[in-house]
This record gives structure tokens, sequence and C-alpha cells, in this order.
């Protein structure tokens, strides 16, 4: 009986933590993605695909588009190369450069925006030269892609490295004693041990570079139809009172996110059963 006792007093506070918990994500997370959804459908589904069916915003959805396919392929090499290089070898500025690659996370994305216009914008340090070559990039896609790629820089990476260090050296060592070269080890020994990481990564490098809104709103300009991305897209409605559009646009964004969430359990989830994710 004195341990039942002793346990209620636990039991008791362990359930008013996870009420808390429980009531602070319905009221930040839920609550704002059902208003989203209400809002969105406010005038009925015609008015919905009527505000997604819109130019600018098929526009928003290809650009938004675009920049994930270029983004997440780039990252998953660069992520793989970089975790490769910083867990395999040994070598001068080692720990720099693992300070460098969480960078991103540390600098305002609103600043790193500012950075790509210091350097490649009309009166930055490469602006001239560009400009003789008929060269845009800040206010143009490029740049867009420019600052997506710094802003999502460490996910594949920082998924990556902490994976290859609690796996080891062992199998690849083995494989290359039987006379295996870097690439073989790579992709026969290496890549299928840290596949799921690998699209764990993806998937949170995709989520970002979809939602990304502080970079690319200060290099892209907001030129409707050429430059705006979805998030970018949803402001411009937004500030133009267009609130059930910008519901619209918005909830396309919220079910990219649920999507991502879902398949960042089944990953997870996959790679718990397999051992290969931490």
């Amino acid at each position: 009986m004195a341990q039942r006792a002793r346990e209620r007093p636990r039991g008791r506070a362990a359930w008013a933590v996870a009420a808390i918990s429980i009531g602070a994500m319905a009221v930040l997370l839920v609550l704002p993605l059902v208003v989203v959804f209400v809002e969105a459908f406010a005038e009925g589904p015609a008015r919905w695909a009527a505000a997604i069916a819109n130019e600018d915003t098929l526009h928003a959805l290809k650009l938004t588009g675009l920049v994930v396919a270029i983004v997440v392929p780039f990252h998953a090499a660069f992520g793989i190369a970089a975790a490769w290089a910083i867990t395999r070898y040994d070598f001068p500025g080692k720990g720099a450069l693992l300070t460098i690659v969480d960078l991103p996370f540390a600098v305002s994305p609103v600043v790193s925006g500012l950075l790509f216009v210091l350097l490649f914008g009309a009166r930055g340090t490469f602006g001239p030269l560009l400009a003789e070559h008929d060269i845009r990039i800040v206010y143009a896609v490029p740049g867009v892609i420019l600052a997506t790629l710094f802003v999502t820089l460490p996910f594949v990476t920082r998924e990556l490295v902490p994976l290859l260090e609690a796996q080891g050296r062992e199998e690849e060592e083995a494989a290359a004693s039987l006379g295996a070269g870097g690439w073989s080890i790579l992709t026969r020994v290496t890549l299928p041990r840290i596949k799921w990481g690998v699209l764990y990564g993806c998937v949170l490098c995709a989520a970002r570079a979809a939602g990304e809104f502080g970079a690319v709103s200060v290099v892209s300009g907001h030129i409707r139809g050429e430059t705006n991305t979805l998030p970018l897209h949803v402001e411009v409605l937004y500030g133009e009172y267009d609130f059930v559009a910008a519901f619209a646009v918005a909830s396309l964004l919220a079910l990219s996110g649920l999507v991502t969430l879902t398949l960042k359990a089944l990953l997870e989830q996959r790679a718990k059963n397999r051992g290969a994710l931490a």
C-alpha cells in the first residue's frame, strides 16, 4: 500500500505533464492547421479549386517544385560526400568543416539572403561582372535556388555524420582488404547501410526547401509569375486581402507538410526495424 501511495503522485505528475504537452500541441500545431483548412474551404471547394488553378498560383507551384527538384539531389550528393569525408578521413580543418556545415542553422535566413544580395546584386561584389555577361542571379530564379541551397545545406550531412560514426569502418576495411576500390566500397558497402538515413535527410531537406520564406523573400524581389514560390505567393495574396485564396495556397503547403511528416514517420519506423537509423 505504501508503495502504491508513492507511485500515485508520480502517476498524477506524469498525467499532468502529458496533458500540458498534448494541450500545447493542440493549441500551437493542430488548431492552426485546422484553421488553415477551414478558411481555405470557407467559400466551398469550387472557390478553393479556382484559387489553386490561378495562373500565378500554378507558376508558384511549379517554381517551388523546381527548387525542390534541384536542391534535394544536390544535397543528397553533397551530404554523402561531406559525411564520408568527415567520418572516414582525418585532415586539417575537419572540425571547422563540421562547424561550417551547421552555419545555416545559426544564421538567420534573412541575413543569408542579404549576403547573396551583397555578393550578386547590381551593386554587389560580383554584380558588375555578372551584368557584363547579362547574367541575373538576384531577383531571378537562380537567386531563389542559391538561397534555398544555403538554408537547407545541413540536413542530409547532419543526418549521416552520426550514422556513419556509429556504424564504424570495419566492413569497409574488410572490403578494402579484399581489394575493393573506394567507389566500390562506397556504392556496395556504405550506401546500402545508410540509405534510410539519406532518404530521411532528403525528406527533411525537401520540406524546408518547399517552405523556406526568409532568405527567398530577400533575393526573389517578390515578382509575381516569375520569382514567387508558394510561401511568398501566400504572403502576396494575404497582403491583397484575398484571404480565401491565401488560405487555399497555404493548405497546399500544410498538406505537403503532413505528407512529409508521414514519410518521415514511415522512414523512421523502417530504419528502426532495420537498425539503420539511430
